[in-house]
């Protein structure tokens, strides 16, 4: 019995695992990493490095390209035009510069149509209390639900007012706190969840050690006779 009180005194010790209590939170956090807007939509996608594109000039066969690949320095090779910048633009700009280049001097009036066929750097990773861990693909933009979804949804230790996304911006990197459960509810809107980022779900080290010390029950039941 003694151990039993022992094991339930560390639990009520330990509390639970904070990320950070410098990251953003509630207003803060949405300021940094806001809802999809429903009246634009979601964030358009950009091309990315290792992408696979696809290139239709009208009327124009020999430039035509099924699959194009967009190198490691984030540039593909056109005909009669050389290299382009391709990564972080979306297909449309892609689209409007190869337009202007082949039009200097090459064609006239050309009309150009890029897709995207594959993506490489759409990737979300999904990290912490939930139970299939990953790196998942994104089509463009998710939202955090989705992507918890993904990862088959949180632990029974997971902090769900505690799920921390990071985000590359502008060359910086930034995280920000989200409470999963209050989204679930409605209380609160579901932030855009973007390619490139992370999402960390929390750990109750209450929870866990709770959970622990019920699984060793029937062990120190034995322990006890002796």
């Amino acid at each position: 019995m003694a151990t039993g009180f022992l094991v339930l005194g560390t639990i009520a010790l330990s509390g639970c695992f904070s990320p950070s209590s410098d990251l953003p939170k509630g207003g803060d956090a949405y300021r940094l990493m806001p809802p999809a807007d429903i009246e634009r939509g979601p964030a358009q996608y950009r091309i990315g490095v290792l992408d696979v594109l696809s290139v239709r000039v009208f009327q124009e066969p020999e430039l035509t390209f099924d699959q194009i690949a967009v190198d490691a320095a984030g540039r593909i090779n056109f005909p009669f035009i050389g290299e382009v910048d391709a990564s972080g633009k979306t297909p449309v700009e892609l689209s409007d510069e190869i337009e202007y280049r082949l039009g200097q001097s090459y064609i006239r009036n050309p009309q150009v149509v890029v897709g995207v066929v594959t993506s490489a750097g759409q990737r979300v990773t999904v990290d912490g209390q939930v139970n299939q861990p990953g790196v998942y693909e994104v089509a463009g933009s998710s939202s955090l639900i989705e992507a918890v979804a993904r990862a088959q949804g949180t632990t029974e230790t997971a902090v769900e007012d505690e799920v921390v996304v990071f985000r590359q911006i502008d060359g910086e990197r930034y995280g920000a706190i989200f409470d999963l459960r209050a989204i679930r509810e409605g209380r609160v809107p579901d932030p855009e969840i973007l390619g490139g980022d992370r999402i960390v779900v929390g750990f109750s080290a209450t929870r866990g050690l709770y959970r622990d010390f019920l699984r060793a029950a029937p062990l120190l039941n034995v322990f006890t006779r002796f």
